[in-house]
């Protein structure tokens, strides 16, 4: 062993010191991926004006506004399932996955041959494609857990129906009914105007506070 290693250039040691431990470490990885131990951070959701103050009658364009945004792209961190940019492959798993191809794939081009520049270059390229490729099942994955998890943010804007009426002022709560990704919901809710929204009430979701739906009537 120490023999096979004194007979290796200084690029192969490199490649080989580069290779070996980000083999092991996407190794770890995936086994506690598999075990459900290694999870990514929580999303931030954008769109959550829960602590946007509408003093009671808001103005709809502001919310949207507000609500809108959940698709800004400012070289998103990936933690929005919904967004894609070039900074979500710039995670511990992407860049292990890069070293991981780059390293192996340089070594046995070497091995097989080719000049030693030209293999690392092949292998930076290789270990690029596949760091963009685990970005995106990565990004998919998160995506179609998001899918399925109710976030009742997503419900600001929507239109509903007063199910039990609802005090004014914010005294009390009330309840609605809504769709809501692609599922009917019955939700409390708050009014902070100054009349009670009465039973088939037809109003809109404006905010969302400690999953309580606020609502005006919808004019």
């Amino acid at each position: 062993m120490v023999d096979w290693w004194n007979g290796l250039d200084l690029v192969l040691k490199i490649l080989y010191c580069i290779a070996i431990p980000a083999t092991l470490i996407l190794v770890i990885q995936t086994i506690l991926s598999l075990l459900g131990g290694f999870e990514g951070g929580a999303g931030v959701d954008f769109s959550d004006t829960s602590g946007i103050d509408f003093n009671g009658g808001s103005d709809i364009g502001e919310m949207a506004d507000a609500a809108d945004m959940s698709g800004t792209d400012f070289l998103s961190d990936g933690g929005n399932p919904a967004d894609f940019s070039i900074m979500s492959m710039l995670t511990l798993q992407g860049i292990v996955t890069f070293l991981t191809v780059m390293g192996w794939t340089s070594i046995v081009a070497i091995a097989s041959g080719t000049p030693g520049f030209l293999s690392i270059i092949v292998g930076i390229v290789l270990g690029f494609f596949a760091m963009y490729a685990a970005a995106r099942i990565l990004h998919a994955s998160r995506k179609l857990t998001e899918n399925g998890t109710l976030n009742l943010s997503n419900a600001i804007g929507e239109t509903g129906r007063v199910y039990v009426p609802i005090p004014s002022s914010g005294s009390g709560t009330g309840k609605v009914t809504l769709n809501a990704q692609g599922r009917y919901l019955e939700c409390d809710a708050l009014n902070y105007s100054e009349e009670v929204l009465p039973t088939g009430t037809m109003v809109r979701i404006v905010d969302v506070r400690n999953d309580i739906l606020v609502v005006e009537e919808d004019q």
